[in-house]
């Protein structure tokens, strides 16, 4: 028969003084870097750009020049590469990020940055994430081979210049039927705000949302999980959870997955390693943190 293990009072002290750390040298808190496009807009609680949308540190970088559909056509191999001056200020955000604010993982604020993941791992050793989907693998091996899996996107034709792509750097082929890809382009309100890149009204859009997702279940009843691309849809996650009762994975889950792997956990092992969270983020403004020169380049004012 087993019998518990009962530590007298100086050997628990002992126990204690070996499971947490020196306060001297203590880690920093685990922070994450968010590269941003050259883009201004007032993002809801959930967005990406929203800091609200963290339980973290958050820091961001603009690449001034750097809009939408420049990243989105910059397919590696068959896209339009960025210009250089807009490359060397990617670089740069992605250098600013590391070695400046020491963040603990890099991602951004559009999904179509996932075309220029390969670059930024050339310029710094943090996990890069630069979109959500690089948690369908984690996600597919959940599920059996003939369960499914949506894949909400902002625009469904958007994906397919990237298929090669995501086969290469995910190991999972988007257009493989147990994958549904649905787009959001027609969604009321949703759909028109994003394209024209004015503020979403995301109260109004949750119901749309909502539907767009119970049809989607209701026509794949086989579906398991769903996965939201675009950085404008977090905000919906937690109604579309309630709604289908399904797993939703988006880039704020994503990045939280990664920031966790960095972070202290008081509930056991080795503590009073890593500095606390103050609780506040700083506030940011797009442009912040660049040079008056780089500052001047900005389209987006």
């Amino acid at each position: 028969m087993l019998r518990s293990l009962r530590l007298n009072r100086p050997l628990a002290a002992k126990h204690l003084r070996a499971c947490s750390l020196s306060t001297k040298g203590k880690k920093a808190a685990a922070s994450l870097g968010v590269v941003r496009l050259d883009y201004d807009y007032p993002p809801a609680p959930g967005d990406i750009d929203s800091p609200e949308s963290y339980g973290y540190d958050v820091f961001y970088r603009a690449v001034p020049g750097l809009k939408f559909e420049m990243c989105q056509h910059a397919v590696p191999k068959t896209g339009t590469p960025l210009p250089d001056d807009v490359m060397k200020g990617f670089v740069e955000a992605i250098k600013y990020l590391d070695q400046e604010k020491n963040v603990s993982g890099i991602t951004a604020d559009c999904g179509f940055f996932f075309n220029l993941q390969h670059e930024a791992r050339k310029h710094t050793k943090k996990p890069v994430f630069m979109s959500s989907l690089c948690m369908a693998p984690t996600v597919a091996a959940a599920y059996a081979k003939d369960e499914l899996i949506a894949i909400f996107t902002a625009n469904s034709t958007s994906l397919e210049p990237m298929r090669d792509l995501i086969k290469e750097e995910c190991g999972i082929d988007p257009n493989d039927k147990r994958f549904v890809v649905v787009g959001c382009q027609d969604v009321p309100i949703f759909g028109k705000a994003v394209a024209e890149g004015t503020k979403v009204d995301w109260e109004a859009v949750t119901p749309h949302m909502v539907k767009l997702a119970q049809d989607t279940v209701k026509a794949n009843p086989a579906l398991r999980a769903i996965i939201l691309e675009c950085t404008e849809l977090p905000p919906y996650s937690d109604a579309l959870r309630a709604a289908t009762g399904l797993p939703v994975f988006d880039s704020i889950t994503t990045s939280n997955a990664f920031i966790a792997s960095m972070q202290d956990n008081p509930r056991f092992g080795a503590n009073d390693w890593q500095e606390n969270w103050d609780g506040e983020q700083d506030e940011y403004k797009l442009g912040q943190n660049l040079s008056a020169e780089d500052k001047a380049k900005l389209q987006s004012k």
